[in-house]
């Protein structure tokens, strides 16, 4: 019944967005989301499309999950991610009309030069490939057993009708559609959310008492993400690329609506894993639990809503991808076409990750937010403190983060077990938190000796050019 149900709403939703998503007919609509009159987003429009490509259906399932394990301490970790839209609004908001870039890479390559782009260049592909893998992996585990034919026919299905209604319109699609996903997925979430609030055996009390331990994982796992909060929102292309298409005023309060609207969101999916973890029988797993208690129709409408998410997060960073591939690192002519391409492109790769990659959800966003991390200092001192840093710095921070991210994925995996012995921590959490202590340290310490030697720099060169002289 669930399997069925689900089968018929995602090809609904399909339809509609087919018929919503506009024949793109120039670059200005397929990779800045312009209307056919040129106009950019209203601030409705572009909140809601905030909002509905940051709530992944990886990111509620994450969500869940974390309540499901640790309680209100994991489901609020998580929601603290999306602290990333006030920071991200001011960090959009000094490269626009502070520093007067019209992107990204702009910035980098004025400040670092063609390395710096290729080093943002590769970590945001890496997390765009990311994100197709891990929403789809959602759509095939919502609709079978990992290796079924079900499993695999669903993923191939839903990349292919995404794509194809990316491919129409680019990023003026992407936006128009994204409406339309957010009304349906709040109103799933409503549905959902009030069957489960009052069930028998909800209780505010118990779940505001499910993490009683203050050094459990959960609160572990809120430090980590209130210390990469500063650079994730830099590293993630479809928040960025969203951040530099409408005039200033509405830009900024579209961040600042998106990240209350983001975060209520996530903790009442959150609340939902917190409940199944208080009342599911030993043994027992999460959506179990929750048909259990909540009933077949309402979880219906619970993987409806992740479908839905995992369709508007897909569009957008199919639109995302392209953008990338085509504008930023200039791979061919800025054409619907050569957008077209490296859409396609972008989604063999994620449908290929999902049968070869890791089945973690949360391990992609560590990993992801540990690389991303080595952006924090050009946060801090260049794009805020406007500071003149020597590329060495930049890249000592990146190698830095990257080192960073591979430990804690081999210790993740088990291929290497060194933090351990190495620091006396055993949870893999505790682990990620000294990471990400260490990659911020020593990648700010780099950044702040480069300021630092600058001006003995600067008088070395002038001395040894007046000699030459």
């Amino acid at each position: 019944m669930l399997e069925s149900g689900l089968a018929w709403a995602v090809v609904a939703l399909a339809a509609a967005s087919i018929v919503l998503s506009p024949r793109a007919r120039g670059a200005g609509a397929f990779f800045r989301g312009l209307s056919a009159d040129g106009a950019p987003p209203g601030l409705l429009t572009l909140t809601l499309s905030q909002v509905t490509t940051w709530i992944f259906a990886r990111s509620l399932l994450n969500a869940a999950i974390l309540g499901y394990f640790f309680g209100i301490a994991g489901t609020v970790a998580y929601a603290a991610y999306y602290l990333s839209f006030l920071t991200g609004a001011a960090i959009v908001d000094s490269i626009r009309f502070r520093h007067g870039f019209d992107s990204v890479q702009q910035f980098l390559a004025a400040r670092f030069g063609a390395v710096g782009t290729a080093c943002y260049n590769a970590v945001v592909g890496v997390r765009l490939v990311s994100e197709v893998f891990a929403n789809l992996l959602v759509i095939g585990i919502l609709f079978g057993a990992v290796g079924t034919d079900v499993y695999v026919v669903s993923i191939i299905g839903v990349a292919v009708v995404a794509l194809a209604y990316s491919m129409l319109g680019g990023l003026h699609a992407s936006l128009r559609t994204d409406v339309l996903q957010m009304a349906v997925f709040l109103v799933a979430l409503t549905v959902v959310v009030a069957v489960a609030f009052g069930a028998d055996g909800f209780s505010w009390a118990e779940i505001g008492t499910s993490s009683p331990d203050v050094a459990g994982p959960g609160w572990v796992l809120l430090a980590v993400a209130l210390m990469q909060v500063w650079s994730y929102p830099l590293h993630d292309p479809v928040m960025m690329d969203r951040g530099f298409l409408a005039d200033r005023r509405t830009t900024r309060l579209s961040f600042y609506h998106a990240a209350w609207l983001s975060a209520l969101c996530i903790v009442a999916f959150g609340l939902l894993g917190v409940y199944a973890g208080l009342n599911a029988a030993e043994g027992e797993a999460m959506t179990a639990a929750l048909t259990r208690l909540l009933g077949d129709p309402a979880m219906l409408v619970f993987n409806l809503a992740l479908v839905v998410s995992a369709m508007s997060t897909l569009d957008s960073t199919f639109a995302s991808a392209a953008k990338l591939a085509v504008v930023d690192m200039g791979i061919g002519r800025p054409t619907v076409r050569n957008g077209r391409l490296a859409m396609a492109t972008f989604m063999v790769a994620g449908v290929a990750l999902v049968f070869v990659g890791s089945k973690d959800l949360f391990s992609a966003v560590a990993v992801s937010g540990t690389a991303s991390m080595y952006l924090a200092p050009v946060v801090f001192f260049s794009i805020w403190g406007r500071q003149d840093v020597p590329v060495w710095s930049y890249l000592i921070a990146f190698a830095v983060a990257l080192g960073g991210a591979g430990l804690y994925f081999a210790e993740d995996a088990g291929y290497v077990a060194i933090m351990e012995p190495l620091v006396g921590l055993s949870h893999k959490y505790s682990k990620l938190l000294a990471i990400c202590g260490a990659v911020m340290a020593l990648g700010c310490a780099a950044f702040a000796i480069g300021i630092a030697a600058g001006p003995r720099r600067r008088a070395l060169v002038a001395n040894g050019t007046a000699a030459a002289r």
